[in-house]
């Protein structure tokens, strides 16, 4: 009985040396940090830096002509928002209309025009610009994800209906539509009210100088 006792110790013995190896050798284990798990897992991929934008300004060579806008506050124009998430499209609305104050668009040249929601926006932009009275369009909406694929259906068509409008009509229509997961990331974006005011008055004046230019002659 005892050699038997004796021939199962041998044997463990035998199976727990390669794990003892390398401390044998006098070299501890290699220790390695445990994957995190769960929350802490989470925390660290919501803790990552999101994706910035390329920035940079544009550089043309020298020699060439170049026909570029800017912000000229001596035009008409049409300002399109949506009362849908009237919180948010409230600021937006302020937050483009101090910008055409800053830059000396008279209120008097200002049309605001309100509409039910987003996806209205495309059709009023183009009666709007089909009058011919304004130099430019401003639509302002906000477009919240839920729990249902409708924001997917309204930010896409407000974006390919707004441009067909400018397309179509050839007077610019510029996208302040901010389509964003949460309320707090609205928030964050009013400014872009204030992008869409200068990106459609540059456009605007651009579209002048080029009418100015095809009516003279080539130089």
């Amino acid at each position: 009985m005892s050699e038997r006792i004796d021939e199962i110790e041998s044997r463990l013995r035998e199976l727990r040396r390669p794990e003892q190896s390398e401390e044998e050798d006098g070299q501890a284990p290699a220790l390695r940090p445990p994957e995190p798990e769960g929350e802490e897992a989470q925390a660290e991929v919501e803790a990552a830096p999101p994706k910035q934008h390329a920035e940079g300004e544009l550089r043309i060579p020298e020699g060439y002509s170049v026909l570029s806008g800017g912000v000229d506050g001596r035009r008409a124009v049409a300002v399109v928002v949506s009362r849908f998430n009237g919180e948010i499209t409230n600021r937006l609305l302020e937050r483009a209309l101090s910008e055409l104050e800053e830059v000396g668009v008279p209120r008097e040249a200002v049309m605001v025009m309100p509409v039910p929601g987003a996806f209205e926006l495309p059709l009023a932009a183009m009666a709007l610009a089909k009058t011919r009275r304004y130099a430019c369009i401003v639509a302002l909406g906000c477009v919240i994800r839920g729990e249902t694929p409708h924001f997917d259906f309204v930010a896409s068509e407000a974006a390919s209906g707004l441009q067909l409008a400018a397309i179509e009509t050839g007077v610019p229509v510029s996208f302040g539509v901010l389509t964003v997961d949460t309320r707090e990331q609205a928030e964050e974006r009013i400014d872009r009210a204030g992008d869409a005011v200068r990106t459609a008055l540059e456009m605007a004046d651009v579209f002048s100088q080029l009418r100015a230019q095809a009516a003279g002659p080539l130089t």
